[in-house]
């Protein structure tokens, strides 16, 4: 089939977008690639539809559990062969995977940039027939980009098990800087092709609103505009509030941030997305990978801290090319909040190195010990042992992870778990049992041949898809089933880790250099600096602003921002 036979027939779609057959003709061609794309731009169309003409699996590298799922279930759902592979999944299971991936029974293979460093992905990616690729959200590559992630300077090596075969790098934020640097990090060929994709979004509307009661105006403009509504706030706590204050004024709205539950976020997720609550109140974990095309409204209450992560997400707002808005609400208050971000991100040395020992003896590891290993890591009880507040906990944490000595993950989900606590005989002997608990066990017994003997991890969505059930009808079949003490139901929740990527070193040996600390440091400064400029300039088109920043220069105004309209 053609490249338009493919999206006409998997996605259902008459014809490309902008750049996107463009970036399809270079890789399929076998050309490195960049592809710079803002947020709703079709990044995923331009490294699915070449895969799908070519022979291989397509590797795709990308930074989050959850949009790797995501993705992963559309595909499948559309008849494609897709799998993923993250923390959470036992041994076997990856070695299935990994093992359908060699002889051809995956056509797009999910993984984190942390699995590129792991002994058993490496061994088997090099019997792997690869066709290309493709590293999503590539600005994370780039120590200049506001989202720095050191697992991904690992990319690189894949050039030694894979030579010859081409990278796609795709992104929605990246300054001219950073990408010459992806492409640097990347090790580009001198063939190497870029495209890039005007940031211009013509119904999107940039308003920035100077006040000191932000509730009060976050209340008049969400009874102005019709339509979905995302709220971003920086704190997690805030969000409660802030859903809580919206539903008392009598506004649908819930709250979402990283730390609740995974069933909690899902059902939210999925009740916003279906227009059953109107407002959504999130921290930034909310957003990258939701594919809702009617958001009309996205409100900044509190400042970001770069003018990227405020680009990715406003650009969240109007993807189905109708009006929309983005609003920042801004006051005094901001500046100083933002200038205090620096030192909460970079605590003092001393401050990290402590931090660091602590660890060891929390996770009671010895000197010269722990590579590789991987730890549950409850922070309340942390803080409360060695007396941390949590933000500043984190910079440290954070500053220890760019400098290569553990890897924090805040978003490692544990899938669902279940076992039986009666016989097949005694199973079957049970009676008064629901439709909805007849098809669940029914569906579990069909799947899972160990759920007699261990506690054995479920796909949720596939035991939903056999029991013909919604999430929540499954989750509470589930919950009755372990009532009655048929089964025990562990649910998937959210449990931060912290892996150590090398031994525990003495602490009096650690190197905090300035590439990872002052450097860094100095960056966020600018980018604090960037974002502040935009807040408080009121003669520029905010369009213009923005767009200029990512090296895209113009001499007309948007005439549709809160500056052009004044």
């Amino acid at each position: 089939m053609t490249y338009e036979q493919i999206l006409q027939h998997y996605f259902g779609y008459s014809s490309f977008r902008s750049i996107q057959l463009d970036i399809i003709r270079s890789i399929g061609s076998g050309h490195d690639t960049l592809g710079l794309m803002p947020t709703g731009g079709g990044k995923s169309i331009t490294f699915q539809v070449p895969a799908l003409a070519m022979n291989g699996v397509c590797l795709v590298i990308s930074p989050l559990v959850a949009l790797m799922k995501d993705q992963v279930e559309h595909l499948k759902a559309r008849g494609i062969k897709a799998e993923a592979v993250y923390s959470g999944l036992t041994h076997d299971e990856v070695q299935r995977i990994l093992d359908n991936a060699i002889f051809g029974a995956v056509k797009f293979l999910y993984v984190s940039p942390e699995r590129l460093s792991n002994e058993l992905f490496l061994s088997k990616l090099f019997y792997m027939n690869v066709c290309f690729i493709t590293v999503d959200e590539a600005h994370c590559i780039s120590q200049w980009g506001y989202d720095f992630r050191p697992s991904y300077l690992k990319i690189c090596k894949l050039r030694d098990v894979k030579p010859g075969v081409p990278v796609l790098a795709l992104t929605a934020t990246a300054t001219p800087e950073v990408a010459v640097d992806i492409k640097e990090k990347l090790m580009f060929g001198e063939d190497a092709n870029t495209f890039s994709m005007s940031f211009r979004r013509p119904n999107l509307s940039y308003v920035v609103r100077d006040t000191e009661d932000k509730f009060r105006e976050l209340m008049h403009i969400i009874s102005s505009v019709r339509g979905s509504v995302i709220v971003y706030t920086r704190n997690r706590e805030k969000t409660r509030k802030l859903a809580m204050a919206l539903c008392e004024e009598g506004v649908s709205a819930t709250f979402y941030h990283a730390g609740l539950d995974f069933t909690i976020k899902n059902e939210r997720q999925q009740k916003w997305q279906a227009g059953e609550i109107r407002v959504m109140v999130a921290t930034n974990a909310f957003g990258m990978g939701i594919d809702k095309p009617d958001v009309r409204l996205v409100i900044h209450i509190d400042c970001p801290d770069s003018v990227e992560a405020y680009f990715q997400e406003a650009g969240r707002a109007g993807r189905d090319g109708k009006r929309s808005y983005a609003v920042l609400l801004h006051n005094k208050g901001d500046h100083a909040s933002l200038l205090r971000h620096v030192d909460t991100a970079f605590p003092p040395k001393d401050y990290i190195i402590k931090v660091y020992d602590q660890l060891a003896y929390f996770f009671e590891l010895a000197v010269e010990t722990g590579a590789g290993r991987t730890y549950e890591f409850n922070e309340q009880l942390f803080c409360i042992r060695f007396h941390h507040f949590p933000i500043a906990l984190e910079g440290a944490l954070s500053v220890l992870q760019n400098a290569g000595y553990i890897n924090f993950n805040q978003d490692d989900e544990n899938r669902p778990r279940v076992i039986f606590n009666v016989t097949r005989s005694e199973l079957y002997n049970v009676t008064n049992l629901t439709p909805n608990e007849e098809n669940t066990l029914n569906a579990l017994l069909r799947t899972y041949g160990s759920l007699f003997s261990d506690l054995t991890y479920i796909d949720f969505k596939v035991i939903q898809l056999r029991a013909k059930l919604s999430h929540d009808e499954l989750h509470n079949a589930l919950k009755s089933l372990a009532a009655r003490r048929l089964i025990r139901y562990v649910p998937a929740r959210n449990i931060p880790t912290i892996t150590y990527t090398r031994q525990r070193t003495d602490s009096r040996l650690l190197n905090l250099s300035k590439a990872v600390y002052e450097d860094q440091r100095s960056r966020m400064s600018k980018r604090i600096t960037k974002i502040l400029q935009y807040v408080s300039e009121n003669d520029t088109c905010r369009e213009r602003m923005l767009m200029e920043y990512f090296g895209e220069t113009t001499k007309e105004d948007c005439g549709h921002c809160d500056v052009c309209l004044s």
